[in-house]
C-alpha cells in the first residue's frame, strides 16, 4: 500500500489541514514502554481514506498540528483497544483523541467477543490475515525499515475500512453514545493521578501492615512514586514492591541490614540506601497519633459477600436482556470498584475525583434502579 512518511512540520501541517475535513480517521500509535514510567512515542499512524499517513515524533519536535487534529470535535478518531494509545498522546502531546471510537469496545457491544485483537478482527471482518512479525520492534530506533513501516501502515489501513461497518451496526442498535461515553470516560480517568501520599493503597500486601510499619510504606511508596515520575522509570525499576513491603517491616537501621533483604538488589541498596534509612528514621519520629490507619479490605466487611454477588446476578440480568457479555457491563473489577467507593474511608477512585464505572456515563441508566435496590443507596 502507499503512505507518506512524514518527517518535517510542513508535511505534518499540510496533512493535518486535509484530515480536519474528513468525518473520520483510523489512528494508532507504535510506542516503548520497557524501563518507563510513561510510554515513549516512536510512531503515529494516520488514515483519512484518501492518504495513509505515518508520522515521525522522533523527527519532527512541533506537534501541535497533530494534537488539534486530535482534538477536532468534528472529527471521529478510530482506535482499536486504545488504552495504551491514550498514555502515549497524553504523555507526548498533553491531548487526549475526542470524540473517539474504539473498535474493540464497539465489537464487545455487538457480543462478537470480548476484548478481540486488531489481527483477529481484520480477519473476521475482512478475511485478512496480517504479518505480526515486528510487533517486538524498536519503535525508538532509526532508521525503520520498510518492513516496519508496512507493518505500522497496516494498523491504520484496515482499521479505517472496519469502522463504517461496525458503527452502522452500533448504530442500528442504538449504541453509539455508549461506545463515544466510554471512550471519553476512560480518557478522563487517565487525566487524574493518584496523589503521592496515598501510594502505598496500591501496594500488595499494605493489609499486613500497621502503625509504625504501615506508616513506613506510606513513605516508601510515596518516595518511590515522586522518584519514578521525576525520572520517568517504571516503579519497579526503582525499588521493587515487595522490597518495600520488607523494609517497612523490618525497618532497618543501616545499610547491612538493608543488604539482607532478599528483594533489595545490591546496586538499588548503594543508589538509594541513605534516601530509605532517612525516610525510615523520619518515621520513627512520627508519634502514633500521626500513623495511618489500617488499611481496608473488602473481604473484611460483612456485608460484602452477599451484596456483590447480589450486584453481579443483576448485572447478568441486565447483560442478558441486552445481549452483551456481563464483564462489558458489569465485572468484578467494577463491582469491587463501586463497593470501595461507598464503604472505604480511604479509596482510590475518591482520592483521584472519579465516579465508579457502574453509576456512571451509559451504565447508570441501565443500572441504576438495581443498584439503589441493592446497596440503599441512592444516586443521581
Amino acid at each position: 500500500m502507499n503512505y507518506q512518511y512524514i518527517k518535517d512540520k510542513d508535511a505534518l501541517v499540510t496533512y493535518c489541514q486535509r484530515a480536519q475535513t474528513k468525518p473520520f480517521i483510523a489512528v494508532d500509535t507504535e510506542f516503548v514502554r520497557t524501563r518507563t514510567l510513561t510510554p515513549q512515542i516512536g510512531l503515529v499512524q494516520l488514515y483519512d481514506g484518501e492518504q495513509l499517513a505515518l508520522v515521525d515524533p522522533i523527527a519532527i519536535r512541533e506537534l501541535s498540528a497533530l494534537a488539534n487534529l486530535l482534538s477536532n470535535p468534528k472529527v471521529i478518531k478510530v482506535l482499536h483497544s486504545c488504552s495504551e494509545d491514550l498514555d502515549t498522546f497524553w504523555t507526548a502531546l498533553g491531548v487526549m483523541p475526542n470524540p473517539l471510537f474504539d473498535t474493540q469496545f464497539a465489537t464487545s457491544l455487538l457480543n462478537q467477543g470480548t476484548s478481540v485483537g486488531y489481527a483477529k478482527l481484520v480477519e473476521q471482518r475482512l478475511g485478512v490475515s496480517l504479518d505480526k512479525g515486528e510487533s517486538r520492534t524498536d519503535w525508538l530506533a532509526r532508521p525503520l525499515s520498510e518492513q516496519q513501516l508496512a507493518y505500522a501502515a497496516n494498523d491504520v489501513y484496515y482499521l479505517y475500512q472496519l469502522f463504517s461497518p461496525i458503527a452502522a451496526e452500533i448504530e442500528a442498535l442504538g449504541r453509539t453514545a455508549w461506545v463515544l461515553e466510554e471512550s471519553a470516560q476512560l480518557a478522563a480517568r487517565k487525566r487524574q493521578d493518584l496523589p503521592s501520599e496515598y501510594a502505598y493503597l496500591t501496594i500488595k500486601n499494605n493489609w499486613l501492615l500497621s502503625g509504625r510499619g504501615l506508616a513506613c510504606l506510606k513513605a516508601l511508596a510515596a518516595w518511590r512514586l515522586e522518584k519514578a515520575r521525576t525520572r520517568n522509570l517504571a516503579l519497579n525499576f526503582v525499588i521493587k514492591e515487595g522490597a518495600l513491603v520488607n523494609i517497612a517491616r523490618r525497618q532497618p537501621a543501616n545499610k547491612n541490614a538493608l543488604y539482607a533483604i532478599p528483594e533489595m538488589a545490591p546496586q538499588d541498596v548503594r543508589r538509594h540506601g541513605e534516601e530509605l534509612l532517612d525516610i525510615l528514621d523520619n518515621v520513627n519520629r512520627l508519634p502514633p497519633e500521626h500513623y495511618p490507619a489500617n488499611v481496608e479490605r473488602l473481604v473484611d466487611f460483612p456485608a460484602y459477600k452477599k451484596t456483590s454477588a447480589n450486584l453481579r446476578h443483576y448485572c447478568e440480568e441486565v447483560a442478558s436482556q441486552l445481549a452483551i457479555p456481563v464483564e462489558l457491563l458489569g465485572s468484578k473489577k467494577q463491582i469491587n470498584q463501586l463497593l470501595k467507593w461507598l464503604w472505604f474511608t480511604l479509596d482510590e477512585s475518591k482520592l483521584m475525583g472519579q465516579v465508579p464505572e457502574l453509576i456512571s456515563g451509559w451504565r447508570l441508566p441501565l443500572l441504576r434502579d438495581g443498584i439503589c435496590r441493592i446497596t440503599g443507596v441512592k444516586f443521581d
